[in-house]
C-alpha cells in the first residue's frame, strides 16, 4: 500500500460571543464577550521505520478539532487540537484536484500542514470604542480548510539495484547488507522493494534498494512496472545487475539496452542517473563465454564482474559505489549553496491582499483575506455588515471597485456571497 487518496478537514474557528457584563450594582457593565478559539490543523509527519499507507486506506477521512466558542466574562474558547497524520518517510503529498506537490517528506519527523484551521471569531468586547459603547456584534469562526489529498511513497535509498528478473539483485543485497530478501531460482521472486544498509566501515555506509525485476513494457505497467519504477526516482545512482551467464536464454547486452529504454520511457531523468555495471554470476561456466564479448561492448567503461553468491568482486563494487556517492553528494551540496545565494539576491515579491476580476455580470473579489472577512461575518446582523464594509475599505477593496468603474447597484461577489454595491448608503450608516 504505497499510494492513498484521503480527505482532510481542518477544524473550524469558534464563534465570538455577544455578551454584556451583568452584576449587582453594575447596571451598564459593557460588553464582555470572549473570542472563539482557533481550529486545529491537519498535519502530515514523516515517520522513520513506517513503510505502508495501509492505515489511511482504512481511515480515508482525517478531521481536526474545532475551536471552542467564546463565552461571557471575556472567556476565550479553547483552540482545537491538531490532527497529526503519520506517513512513511519518503511520502510525496499532492493536492488531488490540482496535482500540485504540497510536500516531499524525505526526512524523519519532517512535517507539513496540509489544511489550516479556521481563525476564531472576535467577541463583542473587541469592538468596543468611544463611539461604539455597546456593540451587539461578534465574528463567526472561520471555516477550516478542506481538501482531497493523494499520497505516494517512494523508497529513500542512495543506490538502487536494477536488472531483469533473476539477475541476482536480491542475492547481491543479501551479500552486502543484513537484509534478508526472498531468494529463489525463478523470476519475480521479489514482489516488493527491499532496503539494506551497506557498511563500508563503522562510519561509512549507504542505503541500497533492491528494486523488483523490470521487464519490457514496465513503463506502461507491465509486470507491476509502475509500482516499482517510482522507487528508483529517489536514488542518487544505480547499480545495473546483468546476468552474464544468460542461462535463461537471454542476451546480457540486449538486457542492458532494453532496461535502459524502459527507464527512459518512464522518466528520462532516470537514464541520466550514474550507473555502475555489475556483471553477475561469473562463477557459472556459461559466463566465461560471454565475458569477452560484453567487455568489448562496454569498451573503456569500467565494469565489475562479480559473483553475488560467492562474494567474488563484490567488495570493489561497493567501494566504487560509496566513492561515487561521496562525489555526488559533494556536488549536490555545492549546487544547493549556490541556489541559496541566488535566492537571497532576488527581491521579495509583493503580496497582493486581493484581486478584482471584472466579469459580464459582476465584480468578483478573490483572495484569502477578503474571503475570510466575509465568512466570519454574521449576514443577519446589521452592525456586522457595517464592520464588514469597514474591513473591505481598509483592505482597499472599496477603492479598487471605484477605480474599476463600479456604480451604485452593481453586483459584487466575494466567495459564495453576492452584494449590491452601494458605498453611499454604507458610509452613512
Amino acid at each position: 500500500m504505497d499510494t492513498a487518496r484521503i480527505q482532510v478537514k481542518a477544524g473550524n474557528g469558534g464563534n465570538g460571543c455577544i455578551s454584556f457584563r451583568r452584576e449587582k450594582f453594575v447596571p451598564r457593565g459593557g460588553p464582555d464577550g470572549g473570542d472563539g478559539g482557533n481550529g486545529g490543523n491537519v498535519v502530515f509527519t514523516a515517520i522513520l521505520g513506517m513503510s505502508t499507507l495501509i492505515d489511511l486506506h482504512h481511515n480515508p477521512r482525517q478531521v481536526a478539532e474545532n475551536g471552542g466558542h467564546g463565552a461571557g466574562k471575556k472567556r476565550d474558547g479553547a483552540d482545537g487540537a491538531d490532527c497529526v497524520v503519520k506517513v512513511p518517510a519518503g511520502t510525496i503529498v499532492r493536492d488531488y484536484d490540482t496535482t500540485e506537490i504540497l510536500a516531499d517528506l524525505t526526512d524523519p519527523d519532517e512535517s507539513v500542514v496540509v489544511a489550516r484551521g479556521g481563525i476564531g471569531g472576535k467577541g463583542n468586547a473587541r469592538f468596543k470604542s468611544s463611539t461604539f459603547q455597546a456593540p451587539r456584534v461578534a465574528e463567526k469562526g472561520e471555516p477550516g480548510e478542506e481538501r482531497e489529498i493523494s499520497l505516494e511513497v517512494k523508497l529513500i535509498a542512495d543506490v538502487g539495484l536494477v536488472g531483469y528478473p533473476n539477475a541476482g539483485k536480491s542475492t547481491l543485497l543479501a551479500r552486502t547488507s543484513a537484509a534478508t530478501p526472498k531468494i529463489a531460482a525463478y523470476p519475480f521472486t521479489t514482489l516488493h522493494p527491499n532496503l539494506g544498509v551497506v557498511r563500508i566501515n563503522r562510519e561509512q555506509n549507504f542505503i541500497l534498494a533492491d528494486i523488483p525485476g523490470l521487464i519490457e513494457g514496465a513503463h506502461q505497467g507491465a509486470g507491476l512496472g509502475h509500482q516499482f519504477l517510482r522507487h528508483i526516482e529517489r536514488t542518487k545512482m544505480l547499480i545495473h545487475v546483468i546476468d552474464l551467464s544468460a542461462t535463461d536464454g537471454r542476451d546480457p547486452i540486449k538486457d542492458y539496452e532494453r532496461l535502459n529504454i524502459e527507464l527512459g520511457h518512464y522518466n528520462d531523468l532516470l537514464t541520466k542517473l550514474p550507473q555502475i555495471i555489475a556483471l553477475n554470476k561469473t562463477d557459472m561456466p556459461e559466463a566465461k563465454a560471454n565475458l569477452t564479448r560484453v567487455q568489448e561492448y562496454f569498451g573503456k567503461r569500467k565494469i565489475f564482474p562479480i559473483s553475488a553468491i560467492t562474494g567474488d568482486g563484490v567488495n570493489p563494487l561497493v567501494q566504487q559505489a560509496y566513492r561515487s556517492l561521496q562525489y555526488l553528494e559533494a556536488r549536490a551540496r555545492k549546487e544547493a549553496e549556490t541556489a541559496i545565494i541566488l535566492e537571497q539576491e532576488l527581491p521579495p515579491e509583493p503580496s497582493a491582499r486581493f484581486e478584482l476580476i471584472e466579469t459580464e455580470g459582476a465584480f468578483v473579489i478573490t483572495g484569502a483575506e477578503a474571503r475570510r472577512a466575509v465568512l466570519m461575518t454574521d449576514m443577519e446582523n446589521e452592525q456586522a455588515l457595517i464592520l464588514l464594509y469597514r474591513k473591505l475599505k481598509n483592505m482597499g477593496v472599496i477603492n479598487a471597485l471605484a477605480r474599476a468603474g463600479a456604480e451604485e447597484g452593481d453586483t459584487v461577489q466575494i466567495d459564495e456571497f453576492e452584494f449590491t454595491y452601494s458605498p453611499k448608503s454604507m458610509q452613512s450608516s
